[in-house]
């Protein structure tokens, strides 16, 4: 029997040891018995890093990318999808065996599609916490769901709105508050975005990109208001799923 060829796959981030993608892609892999597949965990302190990964690994087919180097990877890239390049961000990396690099952003797929179900009439227009590369994904999606959408930042531009700023009268205006940044992550569980809650009503959606723990405290307090909640694992789900795709293209 022909000996199969070893296939692997990896996760650039940095502090990943609780990462989602290491944990689902060995699980994949033992369901569909590909034995010859595995996934590990590249954390590293500098992008710098990244060239030197790519040298030494054999058989490194395609890479996820995490905070926070969403950004900062693609001047190391040979080429980017359409979309991660309208995007900025990307968070897949496939290596095609002449040593190609190509990075594609599945985040926005990810969102859209666990977003979608959850979405009603008056849900016209979003908040977007922070403005790191998982947000630029976020902001996408909402281009192409036809959602106006605005960013808060804790040191704003002269385009992005402030937490001071989230007052009564936005909140009645905007009424899906998406976080995208790691306040409330695992261990700091006690953390949310400085908001006041009390302006979220049963129209609101309140969407945590966070997954770990499953009900983050910007989500408790959201829910206890009355807004329908909802956390990022369905999103990483749906964006593993189609980087599995690009890497067996």
């Amino acid at each position: 029997m022909k000996k199969l060829k070893k296939k692997k796959f990896g996760l650039l981030g940095k502090n990943i040891s609780y990462s989602f993608s290491k944990g689902y892609f060995t699980e994949k892999f033992e369901k569909i018995n590909f034995t010859h597949y595995s996934y590990k965990n590249f954390d590293v302190e500098s992008i710098e890093q990244f060239p030197k990964i790519i040298a030494d690994t054999k058989n490194l087919k395609g890479m996820n990318v995490t905070i926070p180097y969403k950004e900062t990877v693609i001047p190391y890239l040979t080429k980017l999808s359409k979309n991660a390049k309208t995007i900025g961000a990307v968070n897949t990396v496939k290596i095609s065996k002449n040593g190609t690099l190509k990075g594609y952003n599945t985040d926005f797929h990810g969102f859209k599609k666990s977003l979608k179900p959850l979405l009603k009439k008056h849900h016209q227009k979003a908040l977007i916490l922070g403005t790191g590369g998982a947000s630029k994904a976020v902001a996408f999606a909402f281009r192409k769901l036809g959602i106006e959408f605005d960013f808060v930042s804790r040191n704003p531009s002269e385009y992005e709105l402030s937490y001071k700023e989230l007052n009564a009268e936005l909140f009645s205006e905007y009424q899906i508050i998406v976080n995208t940044t790691p306040v409330g992550t695992f261990p700091n569980i006690d953390q949310c975005p400085e908001l006041d809650y009390s302006l979220f009503t049963e129209k609101h959606i309140a969407y945590d990109l966070i997954y770990n723990p499953q009900e983050t405290k910007f989500l408790q307090l959201a829910k206890e208001n009355g807004a329908t909640i909802k956390n990022g694992h369905d999103m990483l789900v749906f964006q593993a799923e189609k980087a599995w795709e690009i890497w067996n293209r």
